[in-house]
């Protein structure tokens, strides 16, 4: 259940650690601090209480992207899209004793090939204090835990090439990385001019 502390699955595989495509397990931390993990860390979805909160997260996960200028989303935004009758995204907070550590943004998307949903990953991202104790590892569980149990074919997500500790963290995981796929946006005037077209 994601408003609970944990669901039983994703506590059970927390516990084991997170199996890797070369058979090693990867585990958010060694086993005496397996206690401290699994009391101090709470995931829960966000609410619409959370927007103030989501914002501040979003910037800061832009800050760290570099691209913090970029950055156009409102609360108001927020609460369109992501808490009003047709919401477009659905977001996971992480907590960890009370203090807000990180947090996972993602949507649905549709496999032509597959012919399944599938899930993107659009943001994840702890704080610098946070990092280095799993939490990072637990949210993507989590979303994991979600794609599994709605029958998606899988989780979807871009990083930026310089980001090389994410490239690591997901090679460990097993991630297949789509290099021959180029990543394409249309946008602004480029999108009008599309438009136009129609």
């Amino acid at each position: 259940m994601i408003g609970g502390r944990w669901n039983a699955n994703v506590l059970a595989e927390m516990g084991r650690g997170i199996p890797t495509r070369s058979g090693q397990v990867l585990r958010p931390y060694n086993e005496k601090r397996r206690l401290e993990f699994l009391f101090m860390l709470s995931i829960r979805a966000a609410t619409v209480n959370d927007v103030a909160l989501l914002k501040a997260l979003i910037f800061e996960l832009a800050e760290y992207e570099r691209e913090r200028d970029q950055v156009m989303i409102t609360e108001a935004d927020l609460v369109r899209d992501g808490f009003g009758p047709q919401p477009k995204f659905r977001a996971l907070i992480a907590e960890w004793d009370g203090q807000t550590a990180g947090y996972a943004l993602f949507f649905g998307s549709y496999s032509t090939w597959e012919g399944r949903p599938g899930l993107f990953l659009e943001d994840l991202f702890v704080r610098q204090t946070f990092r280095g104790k799993g939490i990072g590892t637990a949210l993507l569980a989590n979303v994991a835990g979600i794609a599994k149990r709605e029958n998606c074919y899988g989780v979807r997500w871009e990083v930026l090439d310089w980001n090389q500790p994410a490239i690591d963290f997901y090679k460990r995981l097993g991630a297949t990385f789509l290099d021959q796929w180029k990543s394409v946006l249309l946008t602004g005037e480029a999108l009008e001019r599309a438009a136009e077209a129609n």
